[in-house]
Formats: structure tokens, C-alpha cells, sequence
């Protein structure tokens, strides 16, 4: 029954995502509605393509639970329920992204990002194996990236003036904070794979603003390199 209910969630999310693009909800794209508000933060369009790397690796995690002797295993008995929340606020996600509730839009994203956050430590509890794991370490690694970014795109579409602190200052610190934030995941969870997220979104985010904010590009590019060393040399290493 779990596999069932497992199966009927991400398929909403399927359904959802696809709706968001051929039709398109409320008549705008994911896309659109992002490129509207200038957001120094926000990465290149291409970075959102990790999506598709998300939702396959879903799928498999998905599709090993198939097999009868596996259905039982606590990696699937246990995070079920937590699973199934994070399709339904994924989903929900879309609807009022599309629908322009950013408000709503940013509660529903630190919902998903902590229903993530404790669907990952229930499954590293039942010693998963690195495929078991993958999804959900690259899937709370986008979350992370994108809490921060839904949060920026609200407080600029309600003109926040920032405590009176410019942008490009709160976009340095955006930065700064990610980073800090992959070392902490590193040292504490010893997975490889969260930090790697950031990298790909540093180096989109440079991408992005090379016109205009060359020396914000280049700060981002460093940080991306130096998050790479450090999550592969960090000598702690276990999935």
C-alpha cells in the first residue's frame, strides 16, 4: 500500500510540473514568473535543470522499492509519510508560485525544506545505501538553494528596502551563508553530494550576473571552487 501511495504522490508532482509547462498555469511559466524580478541571487535558467536529475533519481529510489523484499525495509516503511508531504507541498508549491502567492509560496518552500530536512535524517537512520540516499541529498541541497532565493524574490517584489543595506551587499552575504552553510552539512551529515548543489548554483548564480556584476560573478566562482576542494578533500568522507 506504501509502494501505491509513493507512486500516486510523485506522480502528482509529475503531473504538476508538466501542467506548469505546456499549458501553462495561470498562462505564465515557472521561468517567467522568476525572470520578472532582477534577483542577483537567482541562478542562470539553465542551473534549474537539475530538476530532472531530481525527479529521476526519485523515480529510481521509487522503483527499488519494487522488488518484494525490499518493500518492507525500513528505508521505505519509515519515510513514507514524510515522503508523501514533500510531493504534496512540492506540488502545492507550483500552484501558488504560478497563481503569484509569493507570500504563501515562501511558507509552503520552508515547509518542504523541512519536511526534506527530516525525511533525510529518517532514511540515513536506516544506514541507506548511496543510491538509497542520492535523491535526497541533491533534492535538500536544491531545496536549500531555492528557500533562499524564494525568500529573496518575495522581499523584492513587496520593494523591502533591506535595513537600508544595498543588493549587491545582501547578495554577498547570501553567498557567504550558503557556503557556510556546506561546510557545516560536510562536516556534520559526511555527504559528498549536498555541497555539490551549491557548486552548480554558484556557478550558475556567476553566470547570471558576468555583465553586470563582474566582481560579484567572480566572488561566486571562488566560492564555488573552494566548497568543491573542501567537500572533496574533507577526509570524513561516509554516505
Amino acid at each position: 500500500m506504501k509502494l501505491v501511495v509513493n507512486i500516486v504522490a510523485f506522480a502528482l508532482v509529475i503531473l504538476m510540473n508538466t501542467l506548469a509547462v505546456t499549458l501553462p498555469l495561470n498562462n505564465q511559466s515557472t521561468g517567467e514568473i522568476s525572470d520578472r524580478l532582477d534577483i542577483m541571487i537567482t541562478p542562470a535558467g539553465y542551473v534549474f535543470s537539475i530538476w530532472s536529475l531530481i525527479y529521476l533519481l526519485l523515480a529510481i529510489w521509487i522503483i527499488r522499492q519494487f522488488p518484494k523484499d525490499r518493500r518492507d525495509l525500513p528505508l521505505y516503511q519509515e519515510t513514507s509519510g514524510l515522503f508523501v508531504l514533500s510531493c504534496l507541498l512540492n506540488s502545492t508549491w507550483i500552484l501558488v508560485w504560478h497563481y503569484n502567492y509569493f507570500l504563501v509560496s515562501v511558507f509552503i518552500m520552508l515547509g518542504l525544506l523541512c519536511t526534506l530536512t527530516a525525511l533525510y535524517k529518517r532514511i540515513k537512520s536506516t544506514g541507506p545505501s548511496l543510491l538509497d540516499l542520492a535523491p535526497f541529498s541533491i533534492y535538500l541541497g536544491w531545496i536549500s538553494v531555492a528557500t533562499i532565493v524564494n525568500i529573496t524574490y518575495y522581499l523584492t517584489d513587496i520593494d523591502w528596502n533591506g535595513f537600508g543595506i544595498s543588493e549587491l551587499l545582501w547578495a554577498y552575504m547570501g553567498l557567504i551563508v550558503a557556503t557556510l552553510l556546506t561546510f557545516w552539512f560536510r562536516t556534520r551529515q559526511h555527504d559528498l553530494l549536498y555541497p555539490l548543489v551549491f557548486v552548480w548554483a554558484f556557478i550558475g548564480i556567476g553566470a547570471k550576473n558576468m555583465a553586470e556584476h563582474s566582481a560579484y560573478t567572480y566572488t561566486a566562482y571562488a566560492l564555488a571552487v573552494i566548497i568543491l576542494i573542501f567537500d572533496l578533500v574533507y577526509k570524513r568522507t561516509r554516505l
